[in-house]
């Protein structure tokens, strides 16, 4: 993994750091630096410095706080004694995860450490088309009770799932969708959001268990995507549009969901509707046309013309005089003179006037319409994991992926450090469009991908290609499109990804897992139960008892050596797993807790 530091400060233009306890921030080009440079970041200070800034939170970043004092606390900063600390914090912070397991499992253990926390989800579940292998594969034989714990949910919502049973296809897949959508929205930050991909033979059904979940007051859109470019004119419409349904975890939080940059870096001053008026121009203006004179008199574009009441000396592209100039202009005195302060105004190749983009219409994006037509297709797509597998011939490698472009825009339209979760992640697409847009932005975004180990019908393509499951190809692609992003940007990101195995054990071992009874661990060796080829039993227990304890799927534990047993520790914790522990070491680890050397 990829990660770096970046160290700013601020100086003024004699290399002055600090004068009469003011910081120079207050320079714009310094300001611009530091606006840039932090957002969606954490930002790391003395306390002095925190206090100098008036105890002020900056938005739009995370603060940490750096002081001798080990009583300071700071509402909605972190508080750090030493560097060291501060370091730990850094390095283990969230990471791209893979989970190989069933999704609604994956959620379940998801919630321990992200709920409230995924602030965009994208998913594109099964359609139920008839055609798309959608099987029903949950199995709810037990009572309220015991799904709501098993979910996490109250027994209310259990009972409406459990009652949601039934024999039509339409009942069968609500009742798979449902418990997954309401533990997707228990994830959800307060200003998250959820894109959910269907086409007709459900969209209808979803929009109604997505009211009921999320609220219909939650609901912001259902978008129109196009999803391919020749429709078959064999049915009686011919298709070409699926739905992209947008629901928010809270509205009220909710901005508007916006993506590209304006794509034009200037705009015009002057209007032909406009009456005529006269401005005048300070010396330095920059001159795109090459001449070293402009003599004075009306200069014509098209519908438009400019006159120069003065001639205009142009020395290196800048002019070096004052100017008075007459035009149809659509701005006042004022305004030119702050766009000429920031070097905004230009004088074109045909001698008319332009201006660039202010910061803050540059940074401004377009919101997303509710039609998607050049968002990319199915044969995009295609033609994309072809690219990454190097398939010469008409052999896909995936059933209906999705093209990058589309998911790429809609994680786009969320804030640049967003954790991103996809819990049907089919072709890891997600992925592939999560690494291309943190490398075009800079951004900081974290993946999240879910895929059942489905086995490959032995006909396909990719089984003849060696991939035995769904998931092993998905793996390979993100493998793959982080080589290429790499090689073509050389963009300093996150390329890495964990992967987490959900393991199938017997109920009852799971059970005990769960309960974490030390009485049955000192006594019984059930490391083994956990092991398998990908990975140690001593790996599985661990990391689901940290998950299980905050700490998240991405903690690291240490060896914590007693007298003759080797324990495990992860911040103030101490974890005893294998078997063998004695009396000796357990007093020994009393005696270390009293006396906090184990701290």
């Amino acid at each position: 993994m990829t990660k770096k530091i970046v160290a700013i400060w601020a100086q003024d233009e004699k290399g002055v750091i600090g004068k009469d306890d003011r910081l120079p921030w207050h320079l714009p080009a310094e300001l611009k630096h530091f606006k840039e440079t932090t957002l969606n970041h954490a930002i790391l200070m003395g306390r002095v410095t925190f206090d100098g800034m008036g105890r002020r939170l900056l938005p739009g970043r995370e603060t940490l706080i750096l002081t001798r004092n080990p009583e300071e606390t700071i509402d909605g900063a972190q508080v750090f004694q030493n560097v060291e600390d501060v370091l730990d914090w850094y390095h283990h912070q969230e990471k791209n995860l893979y989970i190989i397991g069933d999704n609604l499992d994956a959620l379940k253990h998801l919630l321990k450490s992200y709920s409230s926390k995924v602030n965009c989800i994208y998913i594109d579940p099964p359609y139920n088309t008839g055609s798309d292998g959608f099987v029903y594969p949950d199995n709810f034989k037990f009572d309220s009770a015991t799904l709501s714990n098993k979910m996490g949910i109250d027994e209310e919502e259990a009972e409406r799932i459990i009652d949601m049973r039934g024999k039509s296809t339409h009942s069968a897949w609500l009742t798979f969708m449902y418990p997954r959508l309401v533990l997707a929205r228990e994830l959800l930050s307060e200003d998250g959001v959820i894109f959910i991909s269907i086409d007709d033979n459900e969209q209808a059904n979803l929009k109604l268990i997505c009211d009921e979940i999320f609220g219909e007051e939650n609901f912001i859109s259902t978008l129109k995507w196009k999803k391919k470019r020749q429709p078959s004119f064999l049915s009686t419409v011919a298709n070409i549009m699926e739905y992209v349904l947008i629901y928010s975890k809270n509205r009220i939080n909710i901005n508007k969901l916006a993506i590209d940059s304006l794509s034009d870096d200037d705009k015009p001053i002057v209007n032909a509707s406009n009456n005529y008026s006269e401005i005048t121009l300070p010396k330095g203006i920059r001159v795109k046309a090459n001449v070293s004179k402009i003599k004075a008199g009306v200069y014509k574009n098209k519908t438009m013309d400019t006159e120069y009441l003065d001639d205009v000396l142009i020395e290196v592209n800048r002019t070096i005089n004052t100017i008075k100039i007459k035009a149809k202009f659509r701005t006042t005195q004022e305004e030119i003179n702050r766009f000429c302060k920031a070097d905004l105004i230009f004088i074109t190749s045909n001698l008319g006037l332009r201006r660039n983009l202010t910061i803050e219409e540059a940074n401004s994006k377009k919101s997303i319409t509710d039609l998607l037509l050049d968002w990319g297709q199915n044969q995009d797509a295609t033609e994309e994991t072809r690219s990454l597998f190097e398939i010469k011939n008409d052999t896909n490698i995936f059933d209906n992926p999705k093209p990058t472009l589309l998911i790429k825009n809609l994680v786009k339209s969320c804030n640049n450090n967003s954790v991103v979760l996809d819990f049907f992640s089919g072709s890891a697409t997600t992925a592939h469009a999560v690494m291309k847009l943190n490398a075009e932005d800079g951004g900081n975004r974290k993946y999240i991908l879910v895929q059942l180990p489905e086995e490959i019908e032995e006909s396909k393509p990719a089984f003849k290609a060696g991939y035995k499951t769904i998931d092993e190809i998905g793996r390979e692609r993100i493998k793959r499109a982080a080589h290429k992003i790499k090689e073509e940007t050389n963009a300093d990101i996150d390329y890495g990804f964990k992967v987490v195995k959900l393991e199938n054990i017997q109920e009852n071992t799971l059970d005990r897992l769960e309960s974490f009874d030390p009485n049955v661990l000192v006594s019984d060796d059930y490391v083994n139960d956990f092991s398998n080829e990908d990975s140690s039993g001593l790996e599985t227990i661990l990391t689901t008892w940290l998950n299980q304890d905050g700490y998240g799927l991405h903690a690291k534990w240490e060896d914590f050596k007693l007298v003759n047993y080797i324990a495990h520790r992860y911040s103030n914790s101490i974890y005893i797993v294998n078997e063998g522990i004695e009396s000796s070491d357990i007093s020994h680890l009393i005696e270390m807790i009293e006396n906090n050397e184990y701290i």
